[in-house]
């Protein structure tokens, strides 16, 4: 009997070890051994981790009884302080019991006629209790059948310690993948070769790749040469059991660069064997160290400051610009062409420009939706920009223009779209100092999602390529080539590249670069193409509305006689206000003015200020507003409907007269004068 006795003992053990990541399955696995090893019923009440009784695992050798049996003798929700439950913590020893005190472990119908509670200790502390009863008349447990009731609760205590020692395991995992996966530093588990075998959702954002695809992924794909000398030098450190600290600069699957900071410390097996490394990566790109912080804050303030002292200066000095131009502008108009004021006058015209392109390309970059776009063909653009093109690239480099007749409109800003693309030929002069080619084709385009870089515009877009035949661009190069202030000529500002993306980023386009050392550049801008839309019929009576009285309001009182000048000729009846409080005050005595002619900052109101109370007596009274800053330097204070318009300083009079037309309609025939 006994070798029977001790082989299901040997497989009860062996089905509580495979039932130990089940608690359940341990308590029912051992209550249905106990029933049929020793006989009737048999159940385990165990402690819950509140101390208080949980439900209890019963089994019945005749199974309709067994739920019945379990609702009486279930004790779930108490606390071990009854008599037996003390005896049990307190002797460590089986309790053997029979007849009357047998049948108070339930109630009557129970008909419990003789029970065995053995305790389960694990790890030296009571957690509950095996019970086995019997129910026939005058019934009784042996010796040898407590004996084995006592050796089950052994093997129950085995499997109880096993699986709350897997469940404190589990939740130390689940603790430990929990701050894995919420710590702001990314994780990267790399095997001896450097390929990653585990990666946190941090780790992911650094490197611009979902966690689940970096699997198996080496990190020396991240890294340039440099790099990938450096992580062999580390895992060999963390091979002979040293941790190593260091800066280095990650490639992110979108070709960015990001500079972290890695902490390697050796993986080992259970045998001590080097298995891999984890690496905690914090990214520093843009919080560095104490040290570099700080000088990057001071960086940051003088840039800042001098952002402001620029938007400044750049108003000031396109007001003094706006004079000299518009007063050259008059003498070249009256001046012989022979004669020396004429190409004075030119000389003066064209460092004006100049300095207008200077000041608009330090402003233009980050430049935000302001100005009034329209819908611009693309082969009057590129016919308009072939001059600047030339003037731009000089006699020793070609220019070659490809575009056909059918080539979509796009609407964008035509100024800081035309100075993108001049910017785009300076940058090629620069890389053709000994002559070469330049060529820009125009086509129409239909992208489907995921053809470009993610992010890119989809749909129909104009495809605009500028390709030149210059010195070409390293990789490291040409992925930071669009960075502001990057460049690699120590005369340049770096903002020529940078201000394009950021004109054509505004424009909702997207640009890409191409290029090979000693070979050229290519640069590809897509553009949204225009829905042309037919002007209705008042739309089109209202730009034919002819004007004749216009209000000048200018607190620079220079630039106020200027505007006057340069539009007096045209035959328009002219009233100038320094001050706009004055301006309101003629407008309300009754004059009727048919233009407002106002600059947007000035001292006692704004130009959008005083044409909102100028509208209450005049609500379609159209504004054209001057300033010497930029759209995106004024910002939300300049709001421009369907009657306004923003025409920057410096300008000559051929642009605001222009501009005047393009606002309002013709200037008044020459029988009005």
């Amino acid at each position: 009997m006994a070798y029977p006795l001790r082989y299901a003992l040997a497989d009860l053990a062996l089905a509580l070890s495979r039932a130990v990541g089940d608690p359940v399955e341990v308590r029912s696995t051992a209550a249905r051994a106990a029933a049929d090893m020793i006989g009737d019923g048999a159940g385990v009440q165990l402690l819950r981790d509140d101390g208080r009784y949980e439900e209890i695992s019963y089994h019945h050798i005749d199974n309709e009884r067994s739920e019945p049996l379990a609702r009486a003798l279930s004790r779930a929700g108490q606390t071990p302080d009854n008599e037996y439950s003390t005896t049990l913590a307190a002797s460590r020893r089986p309790i053997v019991l029979a007849g009357d005190s047998a049948a108070e472990l339930a109630t009557p119908e129970a008909s419990i006629t003789a029970a065995v509670l053995c305790p389960v200790i694990v790890d030296n502390t009571y957690v509950g209790f095996l019970i086995l009863t019997r129910h026939a008349e005058d019934a009784f447990y042996s010796t040898p059948e407590v004996e084995l009731a006592r050796d089950i609760a052994g093997e129950l205590s085995l499997a109880v310690s096993s699986a709350r020692a897997q469940e404190r395991l589990r939740a130390s995992e689940e603790r430990y993948r929990r701050v894995l996966e919420t710590i702001p530093e990314g994780v990267l588990q790399l095997d001896p070769h450097g390929v990653a075998t585990y990666a946190n959702e941090p780790i992911g954002v650094v490197l611009g790749m979902p966690r689940a695809e970096l699997i198996g992924v080496s990190l020396r794909g991240f890294l340039d040469n440099v790099g990938q000398k450096e992580l062999d030098r580390r895992i060999a450190e963390c091979k002979t059991g040293r941790s190593t600290v260091g800066a280095t600069r990650l490639m992110r699957a979108d070709g960015s660069r990001r500079s972290v900071r890695i902490s390697m410390m050796p993986v080992q097996d259970e045998n001590h064997e080097f298995i891999g490394v984890l690496c905690m990566i914090t990214d520093t790109t843009d919080h560095i160290d104490a040290r570099g912080l700080k000088r990057q804050l001071d960086h940051l303030r003088r840039l800042d400051s001098l952002g402001q002292l620029i938007g400044g200066l750049s108003h000031d000095f396109n007001n003094l610009m706006t004079v000299v131009a518009g007063s050259a502008d008059m003498i070249l108009s009256t001046a012989d062409e022979e004669s020396p004021h004429h190409q004075l006058a030119k000389d003066i015209l064209d460092a004006v420009g100049t300095g207008r392109t200077l000041t608009h390309q330090l402003l233009a970059f980050g430049r935000s939706e302001g100005n009034r776009p329209e819908v611009i063909p693309i082969p009057d653009l590129l016919t308009d920009v072939q001059a600047l093109f030339s003037r731009t690239l000089g006699e020793h480099i070609g220019l070659d223009l490809a575009f056909g007749p059918d080539v979509w409109p796009v609407k964008a800003e035509r100024g800081p779209l035309e100075q993108a693309l001049v910017n785009l030929a300076a940058n090629a002069r620069d890389a053709m100092l000994h002559g070469g080619m330049v060529r820009v084709a125009a086509t129409n385009e239909v992208i489907e999602p995921g053809q470009l870089a993610e992010g890119a515009p989809t749909g129909k877009l104009v495809h605009l390529v500028v390709t030149d035949t210059g010195v070409g661009m390293e990789d490291e190069v040409r992925r930071r080539a669009l960075e502001p202030f990057f460049t690699t000529r120590p005369t340049a500002s770096g903002l020529g590249l940078a201000t394009t993306a950021g004109i054509v980023a505004n424009l909702g386009g997207h640009i890409e670069l191409e290029s090979q050392p000693r070979i050229g550049t290519t640069v590809h801008i897509y553009l949204p193409a225009a829905e042309q839309k037919t002007g209705t019929a008042g739309e089109g009576q209202k730009k034919n509305a002819v004007i004749g009285r216009v209000l000048i309001v200018e607190d620079q009182p220079d630039v106020a006689q200027l505007v006057r000048r340069l539009i007096e000729p045209a035959g328009y009846e002219i009233a100038v206000a320094t001050d706009a409080l004055m301006a309101v005050t003629q407008v309300a005595s009754g004059a009727r003015p048919d233009l407002l002619i106002t600059d947007v900052v000035m001292p006692t109101m704004t130009g959008p200020e005083l044409a909102g109370a100028l509208r209450t007596h005049q609500p379609d009274l159209p504004v054209l507003y001057m300033s010497g800053y930029t759209a995106a330097s004024l910002g939300p204070q300049l709001h421009l409907d369907e009657n306004s318009m923003l025409l920057e300083k410096p300008f000559t009079r051929s642009t605001l007269l222009g501009a005047i037309r393009s606002l309002c309609g013709p200037q008044p025939p020459a029988s009005e004068r």
